[in-house]
């Protein structure tokens, strides 16, 4: 199965995506396992410091003494460089906040999983053809349920995830669900920067098996 398949798949089985980034290498690691007895099984930590590059190589070291059946997926990819630096150290799959082209040129080119951000339809079109399957819809919030629901039929090939803004209530993950997502990324609402700063890794599993839950009885 081409990892492409398997990211999707993974994403769209747990129906969240859940990320995150957090400068403290030993904080990341946690949250890691924190997750994971949660029972997610994709994870997308954000590219958005100096230490997620050496963060990202430590989550691949303790995944894979540990979570074997985890898959690990880098975000905030703005170039083609960020690309090859993440895939040379692991990373399953590649999330944009946008689509750059060149980065998916290479990473479908290669069979690996690349979700972008896109906004408008004319973003959407560009990415679907470039060979991009899974649409990141960011920030989710700005667009909201109806837009999906208003170019849903445009597109009947594609997955949509909506992210930025998502938040863990019951109502706003159906809404998405009604306007046909595959999965929802749930940053900041579900790890928040408090919960990371008070290192309460109970609170994180136990906030991320509720909306594990929530989605499964949606769906």
């Amino acid at each position: 199965m081409s990892t492409t398949h398997k990211a999707s798949e993974a994403i769209v089985k747990q129906g969240i995506l859940p990320l995150y980034f957090n400068a403290d290498e030993t904080v990341t690691i946690e949250i890691l396992r924190a997750i994971y007895r949660a029972g997610i099984k994709a994870v997308e930590y954000t590219n958005r410091g100096e230490a997620a590059l050496s963060n990202f190589a430590k989550m691949v070291e303790v995944r894979n003494a540990e979570m074997p059946d985890l898959l690990l997926g880098i975000g905030t990819i703005k170039n083609l460089n960020q690309a090859k630096d993440f895939e040379k150290i692991g990373a399953d799959f590649f999330i944009s906040p946008g689509f750059v082209p060149e980065v998916a040129a290479y990473l479908i080119g290669k069979g690996l999983f690349y979700s972008p951000g896109c906004m408008t339809p004319t973003e959407i079109i560009a990415a679907e053809n470039a060979g991009v399957t899974f649409i990141k819809l960011f920030p989710g919030n700005m667009l909201g349920p109806d837009f999906l629901s208003g170019i849903k039929s445009l597109f009947p090939k594609l997955l949509f995830m909506p992210t930025g803004g998502v938040d863990t209530s019951k109502e706003n993950i159906e809404g998405w669900y009604k306007a046909g997502v595959s999965a929802v990324g749930m940053g900041s609402k579900l790890i928040s920067n408090s919960l990371m700063t008070a290192k309460d890794y109970a609170t994180i599993e136990l906030e991320t098996k509720k909306v594990l839950e929530v989605i499964q009885l949606i769906k």
